[in-house]
């Protein structure tokens, strides 16, 4: 059975940081894109980063560069968002998804994503 597992979230304080895991099973992630999204309550799932699998290419929304860092590990075919100076802004539930085959322009799009985990949530209080 293929599927992603999520892992990391939790509440912290504005400032502090949290590492999210997404860890896949059943499948390689050679060849793939790796990614996280969020979605606030209320508000649409959007792009926070990517990785690309064989390049290890990372990719960001401007809201988070400088502040997040994705990285992969290919023996625990695992990805890491290291998330650091956390703001309120930063609160959603994060969802990790994989996609094969996507083309540079599609990498922010979420319908490029075909597997995704159940989501983990992130709330930084102020």
């Amino acid at each position: 059975q293929v599927r992603l597992e999520e892992s990391g979230g939790g509440l912290v304080q504005t400032g502090d940081s949290l590492r999210l895991s997404c860890t896949a099973s059943g499948r390689t992630l050679r060849d793939s894109a790796v990614a996280f999204f969020r979605q606030a309550p209320g508000k649409e799932r959007t792009f926070v980063s990517a990785i690309r699998w064989n390049s290890r290419h990372t990719y960001y929304d401007d809201s988070v560069k400088g502040r997040f860092t994705l990285s992969r590990d290919g023996a625990q075919n695992t990805v890491t968002l290291q998330m650091n100076t956390l703001k309120p802004e930063d609160s959603a539930v994060y969802y990790c998804a994989v996609g094969d085959g996507v083309i540079l322009s599609s990498i922010r799009n979420k319908n490029s994503y075909r597997l995704w985990g159940q989501g983990t949530q992130v709330t930084v209080s102020s």
